[in-house]
């Protein structure tokens, strides 16, 4: 298996990192090395002051065939908690972190790699993408946070319908089902959700940071929202950005944010 550099490509293209699955062999499973690589580079992204947005896709025509299932055997009860230590650390980083993360899917996005396209904040699907919530197929149950993220897009229903019946459907139908924001023409995805990444970083980075912090708390009962929103508003009440984006609007023109 090729190293951890070469399974996944970051690349700067201005305020905006594009994390890319480079595993095409395999149709990018998400084989350890490759998870521990998502993680390094997703931290380093947040960590950066000049990234305002995040872009993941993959190579070869595929965002994410799902898990390695080759690297699977002999896979212990303890075992496999100690694998889905580093599934849930990047987890919560995709779902807390305070910078959007906008997955680009053509090809597959079937069992992991659906459930991790899932986790990003927004997913443009090119029109022939193909997703599947594939685990019943190997007899396991669905991770990668997909139990908890597929009731909040699609509702507990329709998540139900794809996770237990397991078979594939279209970007369109992932779209009307709430499991992509845009379908693209097929090859175009990575540049629309390049664009749209530029878009968010032209924003406040801190109005949709505590947005995501907000939203991750989902879902809560209405007291702990609104007193969640109460303290989210009064730290950015006091922001540079704030006194910016005001100033912005009264004077007629573009703000320029710094996020502080």
């Amino acid at each position: 298996m090729a190293d951890q550099t070469s399974l996944l490509l970051d690349e700067r293209d201005g305020p905006v990192r594009v994390l890319t699955m480079n595993f095409t062999q395999r149709r990018n499973a998400l084989a350890v090395p490759l998870r521990i690589a998502l993680i390094a580079a997703m931290e380093a992204a947040l960590a950066d002051a000049d990234c305002r947005a995040i872009v993941l896709t993959g190579a070869g025509g595929h965002f994410s065939s799902g898990g390695d299932i080759s690297g699977m055997e002999g896979v212990t009860g303890p075992g496999g908690r100690e694998r889905l230590k580093l599934v849930h650390r990047l987890v919560r980083l995709m779902v807390t972190g305070e910078k959007p993360v906008i997955a680009a899917v053509e090809g597959y996005a079937a069992g992991a790699g659906l459930a991790l396209a899932a986790l990003c904040d927004l997913v443009v699907a090119a029109r022939d993408a193909r997703f599947q919530c594939s685990f019943n197929k190997i007899g396991l149950v669905p991770d990668f946070g997909a139990a908890w993220i597929l009731p909040l897009r699609m509702g507990l229903g329709r998540a139900k319908y794809v996770m237990l019946r397991g078979k594939a459907f279209g970007a369109e139908e992932a779209e009307r089902w709430g499991l992509a924001e845009a379908v693209v023409e097929p090859g175009t995805a990575r540049a629309e959700a390049v664009a749209l990444a530029h878009e968010l970083a032209g924003l406040s980075p801190l109005s949709n940071g505590f947005s995501k912090a907000l939203l991750s708390r989902m879902p809560r009962d209405l007291d702990e929202m609104l007193k969640a929103e109460a303290d989210a508003q009064a730290v950015l009440f006091t922001s540079e950005d704030f006194d910016e984006g005001r100033r912005a609007f009264l004077e007629k023109r573009a703000p320029r944010f710094s996020g502080r």
